[in-house]
């Protein structure tokens, strides 16, 4: 397992040297580069990411860690503000995902990931990191990943009826993830790979506001 094969697409530019921190993480120094397209880093570092994880026959163990991560980011404002503030510097946002990955016990593989990306100045990319890793593994077990978004949290029974529509509209059982952003005032989003429906109230107003102003 070599976690420098994985990651050579980013090595071009010398300067940024990050090294193992545990048993079970590939041996050696690494060098990355931070020269990679804001549009597109996200899916790059998870297909890095899901490749040695596969590899490492750790893909499920790694896919629990980010889960866990995004729903901690969900939950804390300070970890939010911690990723995507450039107050911070690489090494602050390093540290700290570090504490985290260490009290929650997170395997070698992805706490050496997050150090990686925090050295590469790529900490604010992590939520769409995560996305994409859940994309990858949904694919590899044949299942349809979907993010649900709501203004309120998804009770038991309305999670339900999405899945079952989902299901239905799809053929195939899907992987659903949650997230919660009040800025879209009602209704539901839902995305399925580059697909979006969106029957949310805030789509709905910015219709009507169009509209008039057409008229």
């Amino acid at each position: 397992m070599c976690f420098s094969k994985h990651f050579q697409d980013f090595s071009a530019a010398p300067g940024i040297l990050f090294r193992d921190a545990a048993r079970d993480a590939p041996d050696g120094w690494i060098q990355v580069a931070d020269d990679i397209r804001v549009t597109d880093v996200g899916q790059r570092y998870a297909r890095a990411l899901f490749e040695l994880a596969e590899e490492a026959k750790a893909t499920a163990a790694v896919e629990r860690d980010l889960v866990a991560l995004k729903a901690m980011a969900a939950d804390s404002k300070d970890l939010r503000v911690l990723l995507h503030s450039p107050s911070f510097s690489a090494e602050n946002k390093g540290a700290g995902l570090a504490g985290i990955a260490a009290k929650a016990k997170f395997h070698a593989i992805t706490t050496k990931f997050l150090g990686l990306l925090s050295a590469n100045r790529r900490a604010s990319a992590l939520l769409d990191v995560i996305d994409s890793f859940r994309k990858l593994s949904a694919n590899a077990r044949g299942v349809v990943s979907a993010e649900v978004t709501t203004a309120q949290p998804l009770s038991a029974a309305q999670a339900k009826g999405v899945a079952a529509a989902l299901r239905t509209a799809l053929g195939k059982d899907p992987e659903i993830s949650t997230r919660v952003d009040p800025a879209i005032l009602g209704g539901i989003k839902v995305r399925v790979g580059s697909r979006l429906f969106d029957a949310s109230l805030k789509s709905k107003l910015d219709s009507l506001k169009f509209a008039l102003k057409r008229a």
